[in-house]
């Protein structure tokens, strides 16, 4: 079987990799804001995140494609799911893929000494592969969200600061908080999408356990808290304030998924809005991370 680079690519998941630039951006703006800025640890931090997240993309492919829960989704087509590459090939793209993002986060420690963090990476490649790869995987009992908001927030936001200043501050614990919360919507956009068909693959995600309708609401808090996390930034960094910007796309995404999500309980309508969503909402989330960024490093 021949899979085409641009299969690989797709396979990828290029349009939520932003998820893994904001932090890293947020994290070394924050070391800037300390006169401690570091080209070469910014950019090994922004390696680990981009590998570990294709990684992790590849791994879940492998692993639903295996199982069959990928057969009837709404979304993207995956590559073992739709028989582009074989099984054996995507575990392969994701093994290369965590080992490339063990290596530099290896390097990245070595070079600033802090060894405790090989055990926060051990923990993030764990994460990464048993969010769908394990005999028991938690993103299927509904702890998704929880270890995106962590991984993508908290860790590698803090984590990037930290390897670069050697502290974290009270304002970048609330930013990493904000690109987080980006990421989460993310997922349960993805989660509410494939509501239908999670439920029928006994897939119990979030939104499979909340509902249509809390799920809903819960998105619509998600898209909002972090225009409030850009707020109690600017007490330190006033300038933070110009990712407030994203407040009314943010709006508006909680509205269109609220009404989508009526439509469907009234006339049995596709999950069509959820599309726009998903573009509008990658959009949002890297521009949110970027002007943070911008705005802490000011």
């Amino acid at each position: 079987m021949t899979t085409s680079a641009s299969d690989w690519i797709a396979g990828a998941r290029p349009r939520t990799l932003w998820t893994s630039i904001t932090p890293v951006a947020v994290g070394s703006a924050s070391a800037a804001a300390l006169g401690m800025f570091a080209v070469d640890a910014a950019l090994l931090a922004l390696v680990v995140a981009l590998s570990l997240q294709i990684a992790s993309n590849y791994a879940n492919d492998y692993s639903d494609g295996v199982r069959g829960t990928d057969v009837d989704r709404i979304g993207p087509d995956r590559l073992v799911a739709t028989g582009k590459a074989t099984p054996s090939a995507v575990r392969g793209a994701a093994v290369v893929s965590f080992i490339v993002g063990a290596f530099a986060g290896l390097f990245l420690v070595v070079m600033v000494g802090a060894y405790w963090l090989l055990a926060v990476g051990a923990l993030a490649i764990a994460a990464a592969w048993t969010y769908t790869g394990s005999s028991r995987p938690y993103g299927y009992a509904g702890w998704g969200e929880v270890s995106v908001f962590v991984f993508f927030g908290p860790v590698a936001t803090l984590g990037t600061m930290y390897v670069q200043a050697g502290e974290i501050t009270w304002w970048s614990a609330f930013a990493s908080a904000g690109v987080g919360l980006y990421a989460v919507a993310m997922l349960m956009v993805n989660n509410i999408r494939d509501l239908d068909t999670d439920t029928a693959s006994g897939k119990l995600t979030l939104a499979v356990k909340l509902g249509s309708h809390r799920v809903r609401q819960l998105f619509a808090a998600v898209v909002m808290l972090p225009v409030l996390c850009a707020i109690i930034v600017s007490f330190a960094h006033p300038w933070a304030l110009m990712a407030c910007v994203v407040a009314l796309p943010s709006l508006y995404f909680a509205i269109a998924v609220r009404v989508d999500g009526a439509m469907q309980e009234k006339a049995g309508a596709p999950p069509a809005t959820l599309k726009t969503v998903f573009a509008g909402l990658s959009s949002v989330g890297l521009l949110y991370g970027l002007l943070l960024a911008l705005g802490i490093w000011i």
